[in-house]
This record gives C-alpha cells, sequence and structure tokens, in this order.
C-alpha cells in the first residue's frame, strides 16, 4: 500500500501537469464502489465545470481542493495509481474514474479495486481522525515523547496507527526502527527521551529519503507502485524490510521476520535487541 513518500511522489506529479485552474468537463465513473456511497449523479454534478485550485496530501490521502471550497479525498489503497494523459485515450480495462479536461484527463486507475475517492464539504470527516504529519515541524521531539509515553502498546502497531501519526505503513515502521536501533515490541511507554528522539529522527530521515528516490517500488505486477509511468528507487535503500535472512547491513546477522499486530515484521535481533519489558511477539516466520 502507498505510504506518504509514495502519496507525497503522486501530489508532487500531478502538481507538474497542466490540470490545476483548468474545468472539469466530464466526469466518467467505470467503477461506482470507487466514490462510496456517493451516488454516480451527485458525483458527476458536483466535478463538473469545477477546478482544481491545489493538490496537497494528508497522510496516506490525496486532497484535491476544488474552486468550490469542495474537496476530493483519494486513498490509493492497494493498487490505485492517478496519472494525466492525453485527453479520450483508449481506457484500460482497469480505469475506474476519469476526470476529462479540454485536452487532457485525469485517471484513476485500480487493478485491485481497493481505492477509493471521496467528494465532501468536510474534509475534517476523515482528516481529523488523523495523528501529526511526522515531517511537520509542529511535530516537536517534546510533543512525541508525550504522545509515545501514553501508549504500551508495540512500537511497530504504534508506528501503523493512522491516529498516532499519519502516512507510516509497514515498509517505512520497519526501516525507521532499524535506524533508531528500537525493537519492534518495545512498548511506546517504555521509551526515553533519547530513544522517542532518536526514533522521530528515524522516522523523517527514512520518509525524506523515501520521497527523495520517488517512493518504494517491489516487485514487477501491475500493482506495484508507480507514478506518471516511472517506478520508485527506494527499495535500494531499504535495510530490513522483506530482507529476511539476508545480512544485516550493519553486522552481518540474518534478518528476521515476525507478525506484530497481524503485520509481516521485519527486524535485525542484533541492532534491535528486545528488552526484558517487551511485549510477546509471535515466533519467526519463515
Amino acid at each position: 500500500m502507498p505510504e506518504l513518500p509514495e502519496v507525497e511522489t503522486v501530489c508532487r506529479d500531478l502538481r507538474s501537469h497542466n490540470v490545476v485552474g483548468v474545468p472539469i468537463e466530464e466526469v466518467s465513473v467505470l467503477w461506482e464502489r470507487s466514490i462510496g456511497s456517493m451516488g454516480v449523479d451527485d458525483f458527476y454534478a458536483g466535478l463538473t465545470h469545477r477546478s482544481i485550485e491545489h493538490i496537497d496530501r494528508r497522510g496516506k490521502y490525496i486532497h484535491i481542493h476544488l474552486d468550490d471550497r469542495q474537496s476530493l479525498l483519494i486513498h490509493l489503497r492497494m493498487s490505485g495509481s492517478l496519472s494525466v494523459r492525453k485527453r479520450n485515450s483508449p481506457p484500460d480495462i482497469h480505469d475506474r474514474i476519469i476526470l476529462r479536461f479540454a485536452s487532457s484527463e485525469l485517471v484513476f486507475h485500480d487493478p485491485r479495486k481497493f481505492g477509493r475517492m471521496l467528494l465532501t464539504r468536510n474534509p475534517a470527516v476523515v482528516t481529523d481522525r488523523l495523528g501529526p504529519e511526522p515531517l511537520s515541524a509542529e511535530f516537536t521531539e517534546t510533543m512525541f515523547y508525550e504522545r509515545l509515553h501514553r501508549r504500551r502498546g508495540r512500537l511497530k502497531s504504534i508506528l501503523l496507527d493512522q491516529s498516532f501519526i499519519a502516512g507510516i505503513g509497514n515498509i517505512y515502521a520497519d526501516e525507521s526502527l532499524f535506524i533508531a536501533g528500537l525493537h519492534p515490541c518495545r512498548t511506546g511507554a517504555d521509551l526515553s527521551r533519547d530513544e522517542a528522539s532518536a526514533l522521530l529522527h528515524a522516522i523523517r530521515f527514512a520518509l525524506n529519503q523515501g520521497i527523495e528516490s520517488r517512493g518504494t517500488s517491489l516487485g514487477d505486477g501491475e500493482g506495484n507502485f508507480a507514478s506518471g509511468g516511472r517506478t520508485g528507487s527506494n527499495g535500494t535503500n531499504l535495510h530490513v524490510f522483506r530482507r529476511t535472512d539476508l545480512p544485516c547491513p550493519r553486522c552481518s546477522t540474518k534478518i528476521e521476520r515476525i507478525v506484530v499486530g497481524q503485520r509481516s515484521t521485519h527486524f535485525c535481533p542484533n541492532c534491535q535487541k528486545r528488552k526484558k519489558n517487551s511485549l510477546q511477539c509471535k515466533e519467526s516466520v519463515r
């Protein structure tokens, strides 16, 4: 599933195309579930003749601001992607929604059909449920420590909780914990101020590196992340994610895979030593 760096890459690519300030002339919904519970007619009426004023990101959501103060929130989920192409190009079998401009069209492509669009005048119904942005200067080390100190769950699960911190998924949680040298089953309340500070710096390093590399693309399937026809190169920067039994880049110990909160989790048992008060994790999975 695309995480913060991948979604940020999509937003930047969309802003580089000539879609901002151009009226939407026509809308096609090719898979109705992609717009959730909203009726197709209401979706058409809400978007037709509207213009995009700005495109930004909140957590894993793409936020398209329209000229009438409506918001189009897009969650790519497992296999969704957005691209801009010449108007009236032949549709692909997995195209779900098309917004047509005078000479181009914005296409929501989603082979696995899990992605969603929400057209609303109140984006807070989604964004208010999200935690702080990890790259925001307003999210200080003190705030991070205080929020962690109130949580007694496993660190891996805490980082995946979008109400705690927005935008982090499986890849960047594993990588951040490795960079900070913290076992994924440590508890949030157990961390010292120095450890919390190290974790926040690790999160920011991993996310910024992912953005600079245009995200992480793994595998060759159609659902693999790509934006603007280009895959991300951050896979070459990964230390532990999906590296089970390969040597740790720091100490050469074999990377292990366990399950934390039903999520596959990768770590180095030497660089990320377990403490006595860590919560129980499932055994290694091969």
